[in-house]
């Protein structure tokens, strides 16, 4: 089932997710759920705080190239991470993102190069990932929403500001 997205400024975005503590049924279908979401709404990764769900569930699936036009993501290449904590990290780069909770609104925001995460698979068995360069990025940013925290958060003081301005202008507009 699809989902709604949570959407900036909504305050359900700032709130810390809990540790999932069932591998049940009801998570199966949050994470069937999510994933159905995000690629219906076109993203590469969603928090389950991104829809409403306040558990430290997230997901990724970066998309392949099939044509010069076309990409896929198909179920089985999706990462499903339960209660990840982030146990190494190395190096710092810019790298343009994105988010589903901030629609149309990119910007270079600094991030570790390499990480390495333990989580939770599905069914509670132990899994740990290491990555480097797109996936890494999306894996920290999925994470931050666990944590309640937002890219544009990390903007410096003057691309926040703008961002702000330009934003509440669009919502104006809508």
């Amino acid at each position: 089932m699809i989902r709604d997205i949570v959407v900036y400024p909504d305050r359900r975005l700032k709130k810390i997710s809990v540790d999932v503590e069932k591998f049940d049924t009801e998570l199966h279908i949050l994470l069937d759920d999510m994933y159905e979401t995000m690629v219906a709404k076109n993203g590469v990764g969603l928090a389950a705080v991104q829809i409403g769900v306040h558990q430290r569930v997230l997901i990724i699936n970066l998309p392949i190239e099939t044509t010069e036009e076309q990409t896929d993501q198909p179920t089985e290449n999706t990462i499903e991470m339960i209660n990840p904590v982030i146990v190494s990290k190395d190096g710092l780069s810019l790298h343009q993102e994105g988010c589903l909770s901030v629609p149309e609104f990119f910007e270079d925001i600094e991030r570790y190069e390499e990480v390495e995460v333990e989580f939770f698979d599905r069914h509670g068995k132990k899994k740990n990932i290491k990555n480097s360069e797109f996936l890494a990025v999306a894996i920290q940013h999925e994470m931050d929403h666990l944590d309640g925290k937002l890219f544009i958060e990390k903007l410096s003081y003057i691309k926040r500001k703008k961002f702000e301005k330009e934003w509440k202008k669009r919502q104006k507009e809508k």
